[in-house]
């Protein structure tokens, strides 16, 4: 039983319109280049609301011209899959399209601010894009808000056109899942269930602090004790109850003595005369 005559021109037409809808993404360039976390020994690449991913310096490098803006796809690693590119910059996902879409764009960065040059030359820190950073930009458009939880997300670069329409694509990353703070009531204090060197070392640092305190107490003693009970005088020093410093007189040598006669005593008026 064949088909009407007007079905097969029916059905010609849809698929020129789904080749025409497909003509985008079938013109994208995939870039070999896989985002991932950036190599530099620094801390917090990895935290609670955030990851900090290598720049994608020199990848599209003689793909793109100066108006076109590289794009970070930001997605759940389940949704990954079902993420469609971009027609126009209307159609680009800000955040809180995350929660309900499960991807969102953000991060857009014109060629100049990518260059292929040494990236620790004269920048002073190391070249990294914090996803999830901003915690103060909810209300613009493309916001780097916080992630909302530890995930695990993929990632991939789209370079885009001054129209908005997509050009070239990275490979989507590998799984990044976010670190987690554990529920304080999850945590073990029974001592029981501690390793046993864990108990040695416990003990041993219990005895020094015991020892120190003991030896900051009786050094503590002596010194105030001078201070409570003075020490006693010598016993030769000692009067009765009275304590003094006794003191030695200088021998003064005798001197010869001058006699005078009677009545003529220095000072003295002298006596009168009784003879006639």
């Amino acid at each position: 039983m064949g088909l009407p005559w007007g079905q097969p021109h029916l059905g010609l037409q849809m698929l020129l319109l789904a080749l025409n809808c497909l003509r985008p993404s079938l013109n994208l360039e995939l870039v070999p280049y896989t985002p991932q976390i950036t190599a530099w020994d620094l801390e917090g690449k990895v935290t609670a609301t955030t990851f900090s991913l290598e720049q994608p310096r020199c990848v599209f490098d003689g793909r793109a011209s100066a108006s076109d803006t590289v794009w970070l796809v930001v997605a759940f690693s389940n949704a990954s899959r079902g993420f469609q590119n971009p027609e126009t910059l209307a159609d680009i996902p800000a955040s809180p399209q995350l929660l309900t879409d499960g991807h969102y764009m953000t991060l857009p960065l014109s060629l100049d601010r990518l260059p292929c040059d040494d990236p620790m030359a004269g920048s002073g820190g190391a070249p990294v894009l914090r996803v999830g950073h901003d915690h103060s930009c909810h209300q613009q458009p493309f916001c780097n808000a916080p992630l909302p939880g530890p995930g695990p997300y993929r990632v991939k670069f789209l370079l885009m056109n001054a129209r908005g329409s997509p050009t070239a694509e990275t490979r989507w990353s590998d799984p990044i899942t976010l670190h987690q703070g554990k529920n304080h009531g999850s945590i073990d204090t029974w001592p029981g269930r501690r390793s046993g060197s864990m108990i040695v070392i416990t003990s041993i640092l219990s005895s020094l602090a015991g020892l120190l305190l003991l030896a900051f107490l009786a050094a503590s003693t002596v010194h105030f004790s001078s201070l409570w009970w003075p020490e006693e005088a010598p016993e030769q020093l000692r009067i009765g109850s009275f304590m003094g410093k006794r003191y030695m007189t200088h021998h003064i040598p005798p001197s010869e003595a001058t006699t005078l006669p009677v009545g003529c005593e220095p000072g003295l008026d002298p006596l009168p005369s009784l003879s006639p």
